[in-house]
């Protein structure tokens, strides 16, 4: 792989693997082109190549002639959850400090509902606790301690170890995981385990297997939680290595020199021959967002809600005063609880191909989905069960002839057909009127996942602005926007989480817990002292520079920010708060450190809790490294005029609930509006991957940076954003 020269990289390549599409955006010459291809479950190397192969058609270029001038390509994926659902990972050992090796199933008292929906939370009385990733038989104990602030307690008992080793290799495993307590404090004993490891199955050894450090992982407290991703990293590693080792070997036996990174669910990209499996984890939600974020910022939008809907999915997450900084604070990846920093995003079952059921008197949309392979029923590959897709189809959204670009024709009688059987006989009612309700239930579980994160935050809605994307993004989202009054859609929409890997920086996150008094109790006296907190500071920035130089990155084009874990005594919320400072040099230093906590703090949780006499306390520093990439600015074109009626193709019968009928529709092509152009609803606008819905209440225009733009045709009055405002404060 060749050396990263991000200034001079201006051609790239961003590829997004969904559950049913593979998204590809290619950056070329200082244009863009999207591609989309049906994902291959069997081999995602394969849909990841025919993605690739449209784009370079839309260049003029084979792969072969495209691939050698390409300098980078970023790559976010599904593959690490879906080694994780099939269970297919290496028998995994486990190595930890005797009398600790039940931690993994004993686990949070939450771990009954990690990772579980909301409807089976609530049924809490049938839950049990997944099945663990390593079997008990395989989990042994090793003599040693060390104890809080990383002094040796019990000495490591190195003929322990070898004999626990051999009992593990004996008993089949393939992997080893190492972690002791207390380790991210001082690995000097996990460290020495691996060199005994390595001295009893050397690289040359049948034998030789990895062994993976939770000190190295994640040098974090939380025993189960640092330990379990240690476990996820060890038990995803080979899969992945040999899944995206094939995508590599092929991409150098066509000629591609460039680098290659993965994205970060920590919100940027790194190489992806160092990146462990447990940061890939929503990568593809994570670039979406930092999309969203990064063109807010170029549209002046401040507030702005990310909605993805994909084939299997809809994922949203926010930005909130122009900032993204937003993460889990109980991170988990399937059902185990990590200790990762990971952005926020919420996903549910929700998408193009969520298939319908009825239950008794009871209609159904999602989790489960049909995915790419059969699909939906409309596909006429096999599916049999109605999805979401089928009734777009039906109620006449969805052009059969046109839909992938008139590369994926679908059948309307196949779609009627399983509507009719599935949902509207059980049900009682007409075809379509099954059609829209199975569109309504799936638009009112999204507006649901909207709400939760704005109106239930106490934020108004009134203030956002969604970006809708995702190939049924545009499709939907005059559905699920609810209460906020604006949607905007980008040429990109169908491919925009690939679009956001496009703008997103290098990023490296370094992590080091530390428990420190920052402020005293009762005094309420700052006495953090500075020499621990640099140097704590100081090794992480070391290690970082390090790590870069190692990458082929410019060490002096780095920028290096501060956050700090932090919360008051006697509280268990812990905010985490971007220090104004890398370093403290004086008693102002520390004033300006904590009030920005103080400030984030009161914004996050409410001033009413600050509690200064409980006094303050630092537990974690979470270093962020960040390496400028090329980005090109948006385009701003002159305005020609509302009327849209050059880029009019047709009309077709379409349903509208709204009026509860079917009307002869105006139907346009995307690609032929033009910016100030205006379109009253109800109309249809077809684009290559996707079709754009605007109902009979709302209007759709184009502005000066060639974004759509959904809007009511009358606003809402001043006591409908009145009378919301006093219900959120409710």
């Amino acid at each position: 792989m060749t050396s990263l020269t991000i200034r001079d990289a201006v051609d790239s390549i961003d590829i997004d693997i969904g559950g049913t599409f593979t998204d590809l955006v290619l950056t070329f010459n200082g244009e863009r082109h999207i591609a989309k291809c049906p994902t291959t479950p069997h081999d995602l190397s394969v849909g990841f190549l025919n993605a690739i192969e449209a784009a370079g058609e839309k260049v003029g270029l084979t792969t072969e002639e495209l691939l050698p001038k390409i300098d980078i390509m970023r790559y976010s994926t599904t593959v690490a959850l879906n080694r994780l659902l099939q269970r297919k990972g290496p028998r995994i050992g486990l190595l930890t400090t005797e009398g600790h090796e039940d931690v993994i199933l004993i686990g949070r008292g939450a771990q009954w509902t990690d990772g579980k929906r909301v409807t089976e939370r609530r049924n809490i009385a049938i839950q049990t606790k997944p099945l663990p990733l390593v079997d008990r038989s395989l989990t042994l104990g090793v003599r040693e301690r060390i104890d809080s602030a990383g002094q040796i307690v019990r000495p490591l008992d190195e003929e322990d170890v070898r004999q626990k080793l051999r009992t593990l290799m004996e008993r089949g495993a393939r992997a080893i995981v190492v972690s002791l307590l207390w380790s991210f404090a001082n690995p000097i004993h996990e460290q020495r385990v691996r060199e005994i490891i390595r001295e009893e199955y050397k690289e040359y050894h049948i034998g030789f297997l990895p062994v993976v450090l939770s000190s190295a992982v994640v040098s974090k407290s939380g025993e189960y939680e640092r330990t379990m991703t240690a476990v996820l990293d060890a038990y995803l590693q080979r899969s992945m290595q040999n899944d995206i080792g094939a995508t590599w070997d092929k991409l150098r036996e066509s000629g591609y020199r460039g680098a290659f990174l993965m994205i970060h669910n920590s919100g940027g990209s790194a190489d992806i021959f160092k990146t462990p499996a447990s940061r890939t984890f929503n990568g593809g939600p994570v670039a979406g967002l930092m999309g969203a974020a990064y063109f807010a910022e170029r549209l002046g939008y401040r507030n702005v809600v990310a909605a993805d809907v994909g084939g299997t999915s809809f994922d949203v997450a926010l930005v909130v005063e122009s900032s993204v900084r937003n993460y889990n604070f109980r991170p988990v990846i399937d059902t185990w609880m990590v200790n990762v920093t990971m952005m926020e995003t919420i996903s549910i079952g929700a998408g193009g191909g969520s298939i319908a059921k009825v239950d008794g008197s009871r209609l159904s949309v999602g989790p489960e989905s049909a995915g790419s392979m059969p699909g939906p029923v409309c596909y006429d590959l096999g599916g049999t069960e109605p999805t979401v897709t089928d009734a777009d189809v039906v109620l006449g959204y969805i052009n059969p002839d046109g839909y992938f670009g008139g590369r994926m024709p679908l059948s309307r009688a196949k779609a009627e057909k399983a509507i009719r059987e599935k949902v509207a006989a059980p049900l009682g009612v007409e075809v379509v009127e099954a059609a829209a309700l199975i569109r309504h239930v799936v638009d009112e579980n999204m507006t649901s996942a909207i709400k939760r994160q704005v109106q239930m935050r106490g934020y108004h809605p009134e203030d956002f602005v969604v970006f809708a994307f995702g190939g049924a993004g545009p499709t939907h989202m005059t559905g699920f926007r609810g209460d906020v009054p604006k949607a905007v859609v980008f040429p990109a929409a169908p491919v925009f989480c690939a679009m956001g890997s496009s703008i997103m920086d290098i990023v490296h996150m370094y992590e080091q817990s530390q428990r420190m008094v920052f402020m005293q109790p009762m005094s309420e006296k700052l006495v953090i002292a500075p020499a621990q907190f640099n140097a704590v500071v100081d090794v992480l920035i070391d290690k970082a520079q390090r790590e870069l130089q190692s990458e082929g990155l410019a060490v002096e084009d780095a920028q290096y920010t501060l956050e700090l874990d932090m919360l008051y005594g006697g509280q268990v919320n812990v905010k985490r708060a971007a220090s104004p400072l890398l370093h403290i040099r004086s008693d102002a230093d520390a004033q300006a450190i904590y009030d920005a906590f103080e400030k984030e703090f009161s914004e996050a949780f409410s001033p009413l809790v600050v509690n200064k006499p409980g006094g303050v306390f630092l537990d974690n520093f979470v270093l962020r490294v960040t390496v400028p990439t090329w980005n090109p600015e948006l385009p701003v074109h002159q305005l020609q005029g509302v009327d849209a009626s050059a880029a009019r193709i047709g009309e077709r019968k379409a349903y509208w609930p709204q009026t509860k009928q079917w009307v002869q529709t105006p139907v346009y092509q995307w690609e032929q509006l033009q910016p100030g152009n205006e379109i009253m609803g109800p109309a249809i606008i077809e684009a290559e991957f996707t079709t754009i819905v605007v109902p009979p209440t709302d209007k759709f225009g184009i502005e000066k940076h060639g974004l759509g733009v959904l809007e009511p045709i009358t606003p809402p009055t001043r006591r409908k954003r009145v009378m919301s405002r006093i219900a959120v404060a409710a």
